[in-house]
């Protein structure tokens, strides 16, 4: 089943929402095989399984910003409704639910997925607690090792696209060639 699912696929759909690591039920949906319509009827037949710690449904305005990050409509076949995220535990549930062979290989990927999310942040905040002891003990001399360890382990930061359109005449240095 993994060979199905990558877990880089998985990974790639994680989304972070109120702080929350969570995956939106369509893509759940994709994931188990389903249509997202028959995933969330089955969730809403069962809801006493999914308390707000284990699944949320998005608000307007993160509705209106998940649809403008991924570039989606709502008009002629987009979605109309906001999106069910679930968190890892609420995601767990959705075997029980589904009731399929599938959901529950899925899910076991899933899982391990987070699993391995967690693994690496701990690991990451181990990394930065420990260059802050290192960073105490020595003088300046160092301060330049620190900083650079310090941007090694912080996520990328996010490249803003080049600037687009043209340059008219009263905007910059377009002047025709005078003959």
């Amino acid at each position: 089943m993994s060979e199905l699912i990558p877990t880089e696929r998985i990974e790639q759909r994680i989304l972070l929402i109120r702080d929350q690591k969570v995956l939106l039920d369509s893509d759940l949906a994709e994931l188990y095989g389903v249509e997202t319509k028959h995933l969330v009827r089955a969730v809403k037949r069962n809801l006493s399984r999914f308390p707000d710690d284990f699944m949320f449904q998005l608000n307007r305005e993160e509705f209106t910003n998940l649809r403008f990050h991924f570039g989606t409509s709502s008009q002629w076949g987009g979605r109309r409704y906001p999106p069910y995220a679930f968190t890892e535990q609420g995601v767990a549930m959705l075997s029980s639910v589904l009731q399929s062979e599938r959901a529950v290989q899925v899910n076991i990927i899933i899982m391990r997925t987070f699993v391995k999310f967690r693994q690496m942040l701990s690991t990451n905040e181990e990394l930065a607690r420990r260059v802050n002891e290192l960073e105490k003990r020595y003088d300046f001399q160092f301060t330049v090792v620190f900083d650079t360890l310090r941007k090694l382990m912080s996520p990328p930061a996010k490249k803003l696209p080049g600037q687009l359109g043209f340059r008219t005449q009263a905007h910059g240095k377009v002047n025709p060639k005078k003959s």
